[in-house]
């Protein structure tokens, strides 16, 4: 199992999503001779799990059933382990699509964090990408260092533990896109220009407070970037359900009038005479 890669049967180390249904799913490492415990009933990794296929409906202990998927950077975004707030979906998409990333890009990134925007990098540009992603925390960053490697992905991508603002990424002029999500984001713009390669690249940075893109757009001005824009990404979500509604009353009908080209019903307005006055009459002649 790989979250770059799909493979068929699950195998004791995988890391596998038990979906119950799109608001209640988890993740699990199978181990043999282990089991989980849901609201359906044990599953044994043993027996249930390993040798199954991935998408397989297994059946718990108390005869409820749960579905077993193969992890994917969506389905780990709705699963991990929170470390930091985290990057979704609906903003994951945009960005990947506006630093135009592809298989073998090389990208830069700070900060780590829990890692949701890490691994749908990582899927982007495998198999011959690279990542080089900074955080400052060193706990997070050894916990990102080991997830990174039980997820089969650490060939890819390179954790430093350390202050971007300060040190920099670690890398000059490589970098075909860069990456940042940090309360400061002006403080490290000279050493993003310096790790992107000399000819094209791009820059993202994402910020929750528009007085933090300000100072952000003017600090990107000032180190000689171009064609910036800011974005703002809304996620609407409709509940479609089918309603009755009553037939207004329109009173009684006419029963002399009837058929389609009959008019709304109601009391027929009684003509006003045309009125004379003000106007000059001639005798016959």
């Amino acid at each position: 199992m790989s979250f770059v890669e799909y493979a068929e049967l699950i195998q004791e180390g995988d890391v596998a999503i038990i979906f119950m249904g799109h608001d209640s799913m988890f993740p699990v490492k199978v181990q043999q001779g282990a089991q989980t415990q849901t609201r359906y009933g044990v599953i044994r990794h043993s027996t249930d799990l390993i040798g199954q296929r991935f998408g397989a409906k297994v059946t718990c202990s108390k005869g409820g059933w749960v579905y077993v998927l193969h992890p994917t950077p969506e389905l780990w975004t709705l699963n991990l382990p929170h470390r930091t707030q985290i990057l979704y979906t609906t903003d994951i998409a945009n960005i990947t699509m506006m630093l135009e990333l592809k298989p073998g890009s090389v990208v830069c990134e700070s900060g780590t964090g829990s890692g949701s925007l890490s691994h749908a990098i990582l899927r982007t540009i495998a198999p011959s990408g690279h990542l080089h992603t900074v955080e400052f925390h060193q706990q997070r960053a050894e916990k990102a260092t080991e997830e990174f490697q039980e997820h089969k992905v650490g060939h890819l991508v390179t954790v430093r533990n350390q202050d971007v603002c300060k040190d920099g990424f670690g890398v000059t002029g490589v970098a075909d896109a860069v990456f940042l999500d940090i309360p400061s984001p002006w403080e490290a713009i000279g050493h993003a220009k310096s790790a992107i390669k000399r000819q094209g690249g791009r820059l993202c940075s994402f910020s929750p407070c528009i007085e933090q893109v300000q100072r952000t757009c003017a600090a990107l001005t000032e180190q000689g970037f171009g064609e910036m824009c800011t974005l703002e990404v809304l996620l609407r979500t409709y509940d479609v359900r089918s309603v009755s509604l009553a037939l207004p009353d329109f009173g009684p009908e006419d029963p002399l009038q009837t058929g389609p080209d009959a008019p709304l019903t109601g009391p027929t307005p009684t003509p006003t005479p045309r009125s004379t006055a003000g106007r000059r009459c001639h005798p016959e002649t």
